[in-house]
C-alpha cells in the first residue's frame, strides 16, 4: 500500500499511516488529506505543523485530550476546543490530523 507523490512511491500501513516518517512532505500531506476528504486550509496546516513540532519534541503523537490541552496553551481556548478540531478533522482530530502530518497513530486511538 502506498501513496504516489511527485513520481515517488511512499509506503503506508493498512490504515494509511506512513511506514517511514522521514518521507513526509507537504505535497504528501495534501494527498493524504484529499484521500481523507479534508480540504487543507491555513487552519488545518496550523494544527498539522503543531503536531509535527510536538512529535519532534516528545517523540509521541498526542491523543485528543493531550492535543486539546497543548493547543489551548499555545493558540488559545478557541483553537484548542474539541468542537473546532472536529470541524477541521471530522474523523477524529488526533487520528486524522496525525495521519495527514505523517505521524504514527496516536496512543490510545482505536
Amino acid at each position: 500500500m502506498s501513496y504516489d507523490v511527485n513520481g515517488k512511491t511512499i509506503d503506508h500501513d493498512e490504515e494509511g499511516y506512513l511506514t517511514d516518517l522521514a518521507l513526509w512532505n507537504e505535497d504528501l500531506a495534501a494527498i493524504i488529506a484529499e484521500k481523507e476528504g479534508v480540504n487543507m486550509t491555513p487552519e488545518h496546516w496550523e494544527v498539522v505543523n503543531f503536531l509535527r513540532e510536538y512529535y519532534q519534541e516528545y517523540q509521541i503523537a498526542p491523543a485528543i485530550r493531550v492535543l486539546t490541552k497543548a493547543l489551548t496553551k499555545r493558540m488559545g481556548a478557541d483553537k484548542g476546543s474539541n468542537k473546532y478540531l472536529y470541524e477541521l478533522f471530522p474523523y477524529g482530530p488526533a487520528k486524522q490530523a496525525c495521519k495527514i502530518a505523517g505521524l504514527p497513530k496516536p496512543t490510545g486511538c482505536v
